[in-house]
This record gives structure tokens, C-alpha cells and sequence, in this order.
């Protein structure tokens, strides 16, 4: 195809940035400038950069591929919809754009048209933007012509609304799209399962371990930094990569428990871990010279995501409540056991995480991933989401124990930091299964309840 992801190192002019690595798109006519500059004002995630760049790599090898007039952004935008609602291959198996795309789903497709909507709808908000030619940059390439074309639809379609005068009217209407979203399937809960909590201690005991080592008496037998970073999601509802945010000045403890006490800062604005700086990311900077993890792109071994969770406090932080609480205390052990025996700080005090590889640097999520899938192998299981055996399985075990133990959802909600209630409802829900086996002994305890059998079903035991 014609267009490439690439890294740029980019200075923009409206936000005085001194430079900047973002993924950018690469076509036949040159960087996409706009996107750059998108991405900058909108400070978007590595994540959501690289998700939009998809949305708008698709829609600009669409533009080449097909054959809709470029005067027509409405036809261009409906087709481009419709290739990815059915795919692009006829059911003669023939393809005259040659994507070869296979039908989205309806999520993903409107994912796709939301990425696009947002980025066009900010291309008309430019200064000197005219929607056909000049692009708030620079003079617009052939890709960014046809981007603007679509931003310009947009706009027509809004100055329609100038008749009406209830500004609460023009609130909800104002987001209505003639190139509208699908409309998706209603699913009630995605079925989600959980690590089975009778092979928990299974997978610590004899999953995390060194296969190099075999005398379960030496210090080095266990891996006690995963099964440290294991604790934490199982039995404090952590997301995995909240995992490789946590500082080592972030644990510390409750000398009258014994217990392990933590806090997971916002990667960027939390409070720094020493005077002087004015949140993380100051503090990283200039002590470092490091970026907080959010920051880095997703291709980077030291990217980590961050799911805005509910903080607890104004110094932007969340603290992990473990439950049960005596699981703090085993944490608290393991860890000790960790910092003993196996990590790993650089001579230069080059980084301040708390879990760190064999070299001293910051655990990577690819690292640490690799270790669990083998720990689960160990134990005869198989690295599954639709088993539970993932890491976030542990996460979905920690939200089913509150619930088991009838914990109220405001408190749930609270322990697992979601910012909405119903976010808890996945977590707390049982399994299909579950549920059939519920019925299933409901029906063994009232035989009589059941409905008759038709006779012609009934089993002659004489016979």
C-alpha cells in the first residue's frame, strides 16, 4: 500500500513543544502534517494515536483504491462505510479496490467512523480552514483535500440547524451525521471469566518458578517479582498496567499490620515522590530523563496504558484496598522477598519503578506476559481470555470476591476505581455456566417442580 506508519519527531507551533516522537502516516504526497498537529493539540495516548492513524490509513487507501468521484465526500464516506460494514470482496469473490478487507463489526466500523468524525470535525475549527483547499497547516496535499472535503460536509450540515433557537435543541442535535453509525446488537454483558480461584495458589507455587533451578530451597527458586505483580491484580483488583507505574517510594507499610500499603499514581499529573518537582512527569524529566510510560508509543517496550481510573485523592492517586485484607501482609512478604533476592537497581539510580528485569531496567508488559503465559503452562492450563487464565482474569477474580461476599456496588465501585457504577457490572456478573448450574440444582432439589415428561420420552424400566 501507499501508505506507511512512521515515527516523527515533531515541534509544533501552537503548543510550543520542543519536539515530540509521535506515529505519524507516511502516503506518496508526504507526511500527513495535519495528523501530526491533531495529535498534539488533542494530546492524544500513544494508544488512541495509533488507533486513529488506522481509521485515517484506511480511509486515505480507500480514497486511492475505489472509484468515487473526489467532488463527492458524502458518496466517498458512505462507501467507504458500507466496505467496512461488508468488506470490500464481492460475492463473486472479486475486488475491484484490491484491499481485500474482511467485513468489521459493527463496534469496530463505528470506532472507525468516530476516529474520523472527531479528526475532520477539528480540521474545520482551523484558522483559515476553507474546507476544500487550504489546509490550517499548509497548503493541503491530495489525501488532506479529500479529509477536508469531509470536515467541510460536516459543517454544511450544521449550518442547517441556524433556524432553531433552543440552545438545548441544538445540543442534541447538533452531533447527528448523515454518514451515521451503526446500529449495534444489544448485548446485554460480554461473559467474561475469572482465573478459577482453586488454581490460584497452584499458579504461585508452582507456576512461578525458574526452570533453571531446581532446589525449591534456594532464594532463586521462585519468581517472586510476578508473583508479586500477580498478588496485586488477583487480590487487589489491579489493572495490568497499573502494574508498571508504581514507584518503589509507592509501597510502603502499616508497621502496626504488618501490611503492605500502596498507591498507584497518575502516571502524568500524580504528586512527585520528592519536593521540588511539580507532578510525575516534571519529576521523571528532570531526574531521569525519562517520559512517563503513557507517553511512550505503543511500538515502545516502556509504553504502559492508563485507564483513567477513579482516584482517591487530590494528589491523584489511587489506594489499593486488598482483599481479603490479609493478602497484604502475603504481598507485603512476597515483595520483601523480591527486593532480598532479585531486583535489580542500576549503579546510576537511572529509574525509579518498582519492578525491574535482570539489566535494572523498568519491567516491560511484553516481559511480564511472557512469564504468566508460562506459569499458567506450568500448572497445565492454557493462556486463555475465554478461560480466565489471562492476566486480566485476575482482575475479573478480585470483582466476583467482593460481590461474593455482598459487598454494595458503590463499594465496588470504590475498591476497583471505576468512575461509573455500572463499569462494576461485568466483573460481578456469573457466567452462563454458572447460572445453568444453579438451575440444574434447583431442579434436583424440587423434582416435582419440573413439568411432565411426554410419555413417549419416558424410559419403560421394565424393559
Amino acid at each position: 500500500m501507499s501508505v506507511a506508519y512512521i515515527k516523527v519527531m515533531y515541534r509544533s507551533n501552537t503548543t510550543g513543544h520542543t519536539g515530540q516522537t509521535i506515529q505519524g502516516l507516511l502516503t506518496k504526497h508526504g507526511v500527513l502534517v495535519s495528523l501530526l498537529q491533531y495529535h498534539t493539540e488533542t494530546d492524544s495516548s500513544s494508544s488512541g494515536q495509533a488507533a486513529i492513524n488506522r481509521a485515517v490509513k484506511m480511509l486515505v487507501e480507500f480514497t486511492e483504491q475505489s472509484d468515487i468521484p473526489f467532488s463527492s465526500a458524502v458518496d466517498l464516506m458512505k462507501a467507504f462505510r458500507f466496505a467496512l460494514d461488508h468488506g470490500t470482496v464481492d460475492w463473486k469473490g472479486e475486488d475491484p479496490t484490491e484491499l481485500f478487507w474482511r467485513p468489521r463489526s459493527k463496534k469496530q466500523a463505528n470506532r472507525i467512523i468516530g476516529y474520523l468524525t472527531n479528526y475532520t470535525d477539528w480540521l474545520i475549527l482551523q484558522p483559515g480552514h476553507s474546507g476544500v483547499i487550504i489546509n490550517p497547516i499548509r497548503e493541503a496535499t491530495n489525501h488532506e483535500q479529500k479529509l477536508n472535503w469531509c470536515a467541510y460536509h460536516h459543517k454544511k450540515n450544521n449550518s442547517l440547524l441556524k433556524h432553531l433557537k433552543s440552545n438545548s435543541a441544538l445540543e442534541q442535535i447538533k452531533y447527528s451525521r448523515e454518514i451515521a453509525k451503526f446500529s449495534e446488537d444489544t448485548v446485554l454483558l460480554e461473559e467474561v471469566k475469572r482465573f478459577p480461584e482453586s488454581r490460584f495458589n497452584d499458579l504461585i507455587e508452582k507456576g512461578f518458578i525458574s526452570p533453571k533451578i531446581s532446589d525449591p530451597n534456594s532464594p532463586y527458586y521462585w519468581d517472586y517479582k510476578s508473583q508479586a505483580m500477580t498478588y496485586l491484580m488477583h487480590y487487589g483488583g489491579v489493572r495490568e498496567s497499573e502494574l508498571f507505574h508504581i514507584f518503589l517510594s509507592d509501597i510502603g507499610i502499616d508497621m502496626s499490620r504488618n501490611e503492605a500499603v500502596i498507591r498507584i499514581y497518575h502516571p502524568r499529573d500524580g504528586k512527585a515522590p520528592e519536593r521540588g518537582y511539580s507532578n510525575r512527569e516534571d519529576y521523571l524529566k528532570r531526574k531521569y530523563g525519562l517520559k512517563p510510560r503513557t507517553a511512550y508509543l505503543k511500538t515502545e517496550s516502556l509504553h504502559a496504558g492508563w485507564k483513567s481510573p477513579l482516584l482517591d485523592h487530590t494528589d491523584n492517586y489511587m489506594e489499593i484496598s486488598f482483599f481479603p485484607p490479609s493478602k497484604a501482609a502475603e504481598f507485603l512478604a512476597i515483595f520483601q522477598l523480591y527486593l532480598k533476592y532479585q531486583h535489580v537497581e542500576q549503579r546510576t539510580n537511572s529509574q525509579p519503578y518498582a519492578f525491574t528485569n535482570i539489566y535494572g531496567e523498568p519491567e516491560t508488559k511484553k516481559n511480564f506476559r511472557r512469564r504468566h503465559q508460562a506459569a499458567v503452562r506450568r500448572i497445565g492450563l492454557t493462556p486463555s481470555k475465554l478461560m480466565g487464565t489471562t492476566e486480566h482474569g485476575h482482575r475479573h477474580a478480585y470483582g466476583y470476591r467482593l460481590f461474593e461476599h455482598d459487598f454494595e456496588m458503590v463499594d465496588i465501585q470504590k475498591m476497583m476505581h471505576h468512575k461509573s457504577p455500572s463499569s462494576c457490572l461485568v466483573y460481578i456478573s456469573k457466567t452462563g455456566e454458572e447460572i445453568r448450574e444453579i438451575m440444574r440444582e434447583t431442579e434436583r432439589r424440587n423434582p416435582n417442580s419440573a413439568p411432565p415428561t411426554p410419555k413417549f420420552l419416558k424410559v419403560d424400566e421394565t424393559q
